[in-house]
């Protein structure tokens, strides 16, 4: 399965994880793992997840971007394996089925819904026993230190200040950023049991991109230790969480 890495989006170490999470579905006698992208908007992930022979649902309210996905998955010949739901995540009960959700994700969601416990509320309630749901957010404290490392120290300040890690100038692009902690304790708020909370783009993403190009091999050995070393994880640009429904 390969995704497409770009901020928001996730890298190769979130795609690895979820990789080994489709071999464990399978595993389980899930031999076409369903898959339901959150918020998936142009297929990113779901195209990938379908030509690695999952039945997909993508439940996503903008038409500009299931329209990107709907062409994304007739290119690649997955169109038939990729059900189109446009609608917000709060609909998600009216389109999928409660407890059939072999993997659900949530990537780059939370951070712009109006109530993140009443969406995860639903995704849990869409996964099936033992599923798994995959979380990717925005921390808060990567963007205090990206914006103080560009020498933005007052918008640094304020971003530090804040509980939920935005200024008011955000709140058109989103409306919260998350810590380890932030959330972790709401998944396990409605029930989830968290397995990892993983860093995402410790540095990758705030080196030039001709450094990236040039340390490319060991830029992604550093990362992936990075990613689950405290404090480091706990500054990444993105926290992946994956978390487990009971059995």
């Amino acid at each position: 399965m390969r995704a497409e890495t770009s901020a928001g989006h996730g890298s190769a170490a979130v795609r690895k994880v979820l990789e080994t999470e489709l071999r464990a579905a399978r595993a389980r006698g899930a031999q076409e793992p369903v898959v339901v992208d959150v918020g998936g908007g142009s297929g990113v992930w779901a195209v990938p997840f379908a030509a690695a022979g999952c039945r997909v649902t993508v439940v996503e309210p903008s038409l500009d971007a299931l329209a990107t996905l709907e062409r994304r998955a007739t290119e690649d010949g997955v169109a038939d394996r990729i059900t189109v739901v446009a609608d917000d995540a709060d609909a998600l009960g009216e389109h999928v089925r409660p407890g059939t959700a072999d993997l659900v994700l949530a990537h780059s969601l939370l951070e712009v819904v109006d109530d993140p416990r009443r969406t995860m509320a639903s995704i849990v309630e869409a996964t099936a026993p033992g599923g798994a749901v995959s979380v990717l957010v925005a921390n808060r404290h990567a963007a205090v230190l990206h914006r103080a490392l560009a020498g933005r120290l007052v918008e640094a300040r304020e971003l530090l200040s804040q509980p939920d890690g935005v200024r008011s100038s955000d709140a058109e692009t989103v409306l919260r950023r998350f810590d380890v902690d932030g959330v972790t304790a709401l998944l396990a708020d409605v029930g989830l049991s968290v397995e990892t909370v993983r860093g995402d783009g410790v540095v990758s993403e705030i080196v030039s991109p001709e450094e990236a190009e040039s340390w490319e091999s060991d830029l992604a050995e550093f990362e992936t230790v990075a990613a689950v070393t405290s404090p480091l994880r706990d500054v990444a640009t993105r926290l992946h969480a994956l978390a487990r429904t009971r059995a």
